[in-house]
């Protein structure tokens, strides 16, 4: 069996200005340094023995908080990076609706079918995190590790890990920035969900998505 920690980043400037970030390199923002110290004392006593991340800096910044009490390399995977989102990248989530109105009623209503110019289908993602999670399990077998990612990527997959095929997909809500889900794959590389986007860490006033305008309409 292999515990995963599947981490969501910590808020970084695309969540603040409110753009979509896909794989721009965006800094962590000072609320989301503040995050990043609850995660760490989270993680303090969990006894991890790996810790993976996204090439893109706000994740490695997230993966050294988780890895703060225990000092282990960090392993860059960049197949856990998040949905590349073509004309998209850059644009403000306000100006969506009229710049692309198709793929925005998709993103909005059938994600599963989403697809931005010259971008990642959501379905991409989808079977990208299936194989990347179950690589990283295969490779870790009997122990527990913390595997560091995006809202878009962690959302797809944790469709897979409820046992849902892309075309049957029901939403399993945002993870908040820094939120926590856990994974348990057995003897034959099934994932099991024990728990997922937990963000009971943070302190009063460091949510993300409680204040988020693109994640309430």
């Amino acid at each position: 069996m292999v515990k995963i920690y599947l981490v969501r980043h910590a808020e970084a400037q695309g969540n603040v200005e409110e753009f979509f970030q896909g794989h721009i390199d965006t800094d962590v923002s000072e609320k989301g340094r503040k995050q990043l110290e609850c995660l760490a004392e989270r993680f303090k006593d969990i006894p991890i023995e790996e810790v993976y991340t996204s090439p893109l800096r706000r994740a490695r910044a997230t993966a050294e908080a988780v890895n703060k009490y225990h000092r282990l390399p960090l392993t860059v995977d960049p197949h856990i990076i998040e949905i590349y989102a073509g004309d998209w990248e850059g644009v403000r989530w306000s100006e969506l609706p009229e710049k692309f109105s198709h793929e925005y009623e998709l993103w909005s209503k059938q994600i599963n079918k989403f697809k931005a110019p010259h971008g990642e289908s959501t379905r991409q993602v989808y079977d990208r995190m299936k194989l990347a999670m179950r690589n990283i399990a295969a490779e870790n077998n009997g122990k527990t590790i913390a595997v560091i990612s995006h809202g878009m990527a962690i959302k797809a997959y944790l469709n897979y890990a409820d046992g849902r095929e892309w075309e049957n997909y029901a939403d399993p809500g945002w993870s908040d920035n820094t939120a926590v889900s856990l994974i348990e794959y057995d003897d034959e590389l099934m994932p099991h969900i024990i728990f997922k986007n937990d963000s009971s860490h943070l302190k009063d006033g460091l949510s993300t998505l409680a204040v988020s305008k693109w994640c309430k309409k």
